[in-house]
């Protein structure tokens, strides 16, 4: 780029600069850009619901000393994706619904993932099976970014089920 001179007219252009949060620790603070990063994880979990779509779906989650339940590898047969798309907002939809395809005993199971906290989508590969963590962060401590939603990290497991 070059150099403008102390009278020349820059270029009108339109920048568009990302809104950074400011994620507080204590008496530390920090600017850091979330919709970014929200981005990027919502296309992972993309691509993975995407190949677990059709297929039996173990969901897991455990939000420990401060959660007051454990789910442990329920079952969600012939998983169905449904994105609610009315909610979006940056490219992501504000929920994702996970649907059992199978109907037991006249009922339909299903999850709702609200993925305004989503920070980070990984995978744990243990070779006859793997885990997808679907992570959720909401600041630290004493300084949540929502006062309405756990505090921290939790994580949400996906996994197809375990060859024995």
């Amino acid at each position: 780029m070059d150099q403008l001179g102390l009278f020349e007219k820059e270029e009108e252009q339109n920048y568009r600069i990302e809104e950074k949060t400011t994620v507080r620790l204590g008496t530390h603070s920090a600017q850091v850009c979330l919709k970014k990063r929200r981005r990027e994880a919502w296309q992972k979990l993309k691509e993975i619901l995407t190949q677990l779509e059709g297929k039996d779906v173990l969901v897991s989650y455990c939000g420990g000393a401060r959660s007051h339940f454990w789910i442990d590898d329920l079952l969600l047969r012939r998983l169905k994706v449904e994105c609610g798309w009315f909610l979006q907002k940056e490219g992501v939809p504000g929920v994702v619904v996970l649907w059992s395809g199978a109907r037991a005993k006249g009922r339909q199971q299903q999850i709702r993932i609200f993925l305004d906290q989503l920070s980070n989508v990984r995978t744990n590969d243990y070779g006859s099976y793997a885990h997808y963590l679907i992570d959720f962060w909401n600041g630290w401590g004493e300084y949540p970014l929502n006062q309405y939603k756990p505090k921290g990290s939790v994580s949400l497991v996906l996994s197809l089920g375990r060859k024995k």
